[in-house]
């Protein structure tokens, strides 16, 4: 009798065989390498080219130095990244005028790139530029915190840099800290330049000039990368190395295959299983599980408000209140996270200028069904509802809800899966009436969510809401410098973002991160993958 082996099982074997390939004879010990798998895929070195995946940023991470990176703090006893607390990274300090419009940086002495090099001001100088300047994903970041013009960037002296700002802006000093303004070793990326390429985006895709916590050994695009610790590295906490000598990340597909090597030992963390596999894993007690809702992330239910009939709010508040909450969340989640209905508002005031808040919104179709009424289609109407399909696991039995509750009070619903590629072209080309997506905002303040999803006519703003009173108000919050009257204009916000209920807030799902008992240190982070800086091994 033959044996049959699992699609599962050759996928386990196969990364198995990897990881007993990747690690010579005289390499680190097991306690001092740490794994990873992931299902997706590192595709750069560079966390600018478009097309960057998460994990891509994770690496760059790790092998670059930004000037500043965030703290953590305690949320509901779990650590997540603190968007308020700004430490130094190769900035040994930093201070701001008295009025906000300059930053100056005073760069560590003992702070060297990998090649032995030391950072200098003209280094960060050099990065900034290209940041702001080149054709790359950190113009649009850096351009919500107010830097835009490399005539923004400063040489004081060799270990001093200065930032001028055209007005204070609370989200410029957030902006240094995020993946895309790496600081790079100028020298080397400019003996890799051309006159096509002044930037070196086609060398720094493939190789790194950096200065942080590990040194690659090996990238094979798509499929793994091979790390290992600068051991001149010090900017951990407590200005120690980092923790493991050597990082192996490897792209598995099949997320049974990534719940079946950690659950053997065979890999020490992954952070993207599905919710039943990491409830599974969690049930059975031998590995960790680090449940952290994803507080600047929301997945949502979005209609098209300049397109009929979701032009009408009273037709949008009829589907807010036809909607299942509980069981949509169930049923794709397994009620991992936290769910955004079911609030109770005093005065039908929101309580918080804080975004994303709790809706006080329930299931009750006689209300839906009077709204839908005086919108004018008191017998429904039919639509469709789109979701992608790599979001299948999740939206395929929230869907299926969601139509069987819409048919309650006459909306007819034909539920449409559709290629990733083209779910993004018509949310770009604003065709589609009804559809389920999700936001992030890796600097979650209450004015960049408005400003970023909810005003303009660009991709992000899913709905296509287009309110002159909510823009304005969006735009006074971000230079607002008074922490009360901040407050005040997000509650504004928030009372208006309710009754014009331009898109459904459903939840923020939990990031699941299963890993090895022994492993500390794990940190929510604001792009949503594992440091690897933070982790060390009991």
């Amino acid at each position: 009798m033959g044996l049959i082996y699992s699609k599962q099982m050759l996928g386990a074997a196969a990364a198995l065989a990897f990881f007993t390939a990747a690690v010579p004879a005289k390499a680190q010990t097991r306690a001092e390498t740490l794994r990873y798998v992931t299902g997706a895929a590192v595709n750069t070195l560079d966390p600018n080219i478009p097309g960057s995946t998460r994990e891509a940023f994770a690496v760059s991470l790790s092998t670059y130095d930004r000037l500043v990176s965030f703290g953590r703090k305690q949320l509901n006893g779990k650590w997540v990244f603190d968007l308020d607390t700004i430490r130094g990274e190769l900035a040994e300090s930093y201070s701001v005028s008295p009025d906000g419009l300059k930053i100056t940086f005073k760069l560590r002495n003992d702070a060297k790139f990998q090649d032995g090099s030391p950072v200098t001001a003209e280094d960060v100088k050099w990065s900034l530029d290209r940041a702001v300047t080149a054709k790359i994903l950190g113009k649009a970041q850096l351009l919500t915190g107010s830097l835009t013009d490399a005539s923004q960037f400063k040489v004081i002296d060799p270990t001093t840099f200065e930032v001028t700002l055209p007005q204070p802006d609370k989200l410029a000093l957030p902006n240094l800290a995020t993946v895309y303004p790496i600081i790079i070793n100028s020298k080397l990326a400019k003996a890799h330049a051309t006159e096509e390429d002044p930037w070196a985006q086609a060398w720094l895709k493939e190789n790194t000039a950096g200065s942080g916590a590990y040194i690659v050994e090996t990238f094979k695009p798509g499929e793994q990368v091979i790390l290992k610790r600068n051991d001149t590295w010090n900017r951990a906490a407590g200005d120690k190395q980092a923790f493991f000598k050597r990082l192996i990340i490897q792209s598995v597909p099949e997320p049974a295959t990534r719940a079946n090597l950690v659950e053997k030992g065979d890999a020490d963390i992954v952070i993207d299983l599905q919710a039943s596999d990491a409830q599974a894993l969690e049930a059975k007690g031998k590995l960790q599980v680090i449940s952290t809702p994803q507080y600047n992330a929301i997945t949502f239910i979005s209609m098209n408000n300049q397109m009929a009939p979701f032009d009408k709010p009273d037709v949008r508040r009829a589907v807010a209140y036809a909607l299942p909450y509980d069981d949509m969340f169930k049923a794709a989640l397994f009620s991992r996270g936290d769910l955004l209905a079911g609030a109770t508002w005093a005065d039908g005031k929101p309580p918080s200028g804080a975004f994303p808040i709790k809706q006080p919104i329930k299931l009750d179709i006689e209300k839906a069904k009077a709204y839908l009424k005086a919108a004018g289609y008191p017998d429904g109407f039919s639509t469709t509802f789109s979701f992608n399909v790599g979001q299948s696991a999740t939206a395929e039995p929230m869907a299926a809800l969601l139509k069987e509750s819409l048919a309650k009070i006459g909306i007819k619903v034909d539920i449409q899966k559709l290629p990733d590629a083209q779910m993004s072209t018509q949310i770009t080309e604003k065709k589609l009436p009804f559809f389920t997506e999700g936001i992030v905002a890796w600097l979650p303040s209450t004015d960049y969510f408005y400003r970023n999803f909810y005003t303009g006519n660009q991709r992000w703003n899913y709905s296509s809401i287009d309110n002159a009173e909510l823009t304005a108000v969006a735009q006074k919050a971000r230079f607002e410098a008074d922490k009360a009257k901040y407050e005040a204009d997000g509650k504004v916000l928030n009372a208006m973002n309710f009754d014009l209920m331009p898109q459904i807030p459903l939840w923020q799902s939990s990031q699941d991160a299963v890993m090895a008992s022994n492993l500390t240190g794990y940190t929510y982070q604001f792009h949503r993958q594992v440091d690897y800086r933070d982790l060390s091994r009991k």
